[in-house]
């Protein structure tokens, strides 16, 4: 119900769907957080963990704090505000014992690299060259990273850098509808007249 971007300037910039979080039961402080709190750990979104299985294997972790445990119920609050749970950077240590440090806010993740109910992160696989994918709390990956929405995490990691779309403006998006629109009424004319 959200997510981070980058401005046509190159500055992070997150954004968050209040009405449809709300629409489908969801706390919009929770991905609004989880928006913030990503945008401040990776801001640029290339960030990754590699964890080695031998000297030529291993795999790339995703350097996400929130998606990993972003489910509502797993969130925290402040001041009566529900806020995304995170992960510290202790998650992503895969030397550290089960129980050895805190690994998120909540404390609720017991050891390096596990996921809570709904959570998920990005994994790619350095010998398999099937690219990125998406492993869930369940233990099951997903397909190949899809494109993702424009600006998504899931699309910059899935995309090669200069092949990324920017995110449009407000002033952009509001003379694209307007145009869509006329295009729209013009269509209905015709369609009318005929």
């Amino acid at each position: 119900m959200g997510y981070h971007d980058l401005t046509p300037a190159g500055l992070p910039m997150g954004k968050v769907f209040a009405g449809t979080d709300l629409k489908y039961g969801y706390t919009w402080s929770v991905t609004a957080s989880h928006e913030l709190l990503e945008m401040l750990a990776d801001p640029n979104i290339n960030l990754t963990v590699l964890v080695q299985s031998s000297d030529t294997a291993g795999k790339r972790y995703a350097y996400e704090v929130c998606d990993t445990c972003e489910a509502d119920e797993n969130g925290y609050e402040i001041d009566g505000v529900l806020l995304s749970d995170f992960v510290f950077p202790s998650w992503f240590e895969d030397f550290r014992a089960e129980g050895s440090t805190q690994f998120d806010q909540t404390n609720k993740i017991k050891s390096p690299f596990e996921l809570l109910a709904g959570g998920y992160i990005g994994v790619f696989d350095v010998n398999s060259g099937s690219g990125w994918h998406q492993v869930t709390a369940e233990k099951r990956p997903t397909n190949t990273f899809l494109r993702g929405n424009v600006g998504s995490r899931r699309e910059r990691r899935a995309v090669p850098r200069d092949q990324w779309l920017q995110t449009l403006s407000h002033r952009q998006i509001t003379t694209r509808r307007e145009q869509y629109l006329r295009r729209v009424g013009e269509i209905q004319k015709r369609r009318a007249a005929a």
